[in-house]
């Protein structure tokens, strides 16, 4: 074969129709779509819808708002970190910031704020690195987080311990400059 009838031979296959590029795609979509199939992702958690997405508010309402957006394992979680809180620290001020719950003390500032992810919810102690033990996880100069997936067995009587200490120092002031 020639060059140039060889060039010829490839041009009209280069500029393919739109229909042609299409139906040739048409075989990879398909097995895209088999495996997404439920089938194919038994053995990994369950990916969550996100939760509401609130405004800022003061009080129980907006927390109770986002509790009830969440998951049911979520907040059926969040529900009881909820009761350790109100339970270990009386007159616990409740606020949404930044779309999560805060939980802090009137004139000492926020120790505890939570948000939940596909598969879990992240619990942020705003100075963790004062608390004994200091919770498993941080990134940042004070905070110190705990995650808790839907298969973990949350352990209540060290989250009210690390409540308790938390409320007790003073917490984050939300970045005021005062």
């Amino acid at each position: 074969m020639s060059r140039s009838r060889l060039a010829r031979a490839v041009v009209p296959a280069a500029k393919a129709s739109k229909s042609t590029k299409a139906s040739a795609k048409k075989p990879a979509a398909a097995k895209a779509k088999t495996s997404s199939s439920p089938s194919a992702w038994k053995g990994l958690p369950r990916k969550a819808r996100k939760p509401a997405m609130l405004p800022k508010s003061d009080g129980d309402a907006g927390v109770q708002a986002y509790i009830a957006s969440m998951e049911p394992w979520q907040a059926a979680i969040a529900k009881r970190v909820d009761a350790l809180v109100v339970k270990h620290v009386p007159g616990v001020r409740k606020a949404v910031r930044w779309h999560c719950p805060f939980y802090g003390v009137e004139g000492q500032g926020w120790f505890l704020a939570f948000a939940a992810f596909q598969y879990h919810i992240k619990f942020s102690f705003f100075k963790g690195t004062s608390l004994k033990p200091v919770p498993p996880i941080g990134q940042y100069r004070d905070v110190r987080s705990l995650d808790v997936h839907e298969s973990d067995k949350l352990d209540e009587k060290q989250l009210a311990t690390w409540i308790k200490q938390a409320a007790s120092i003073p917490g984050w002031d939300g970045g005021s400059t005062r």
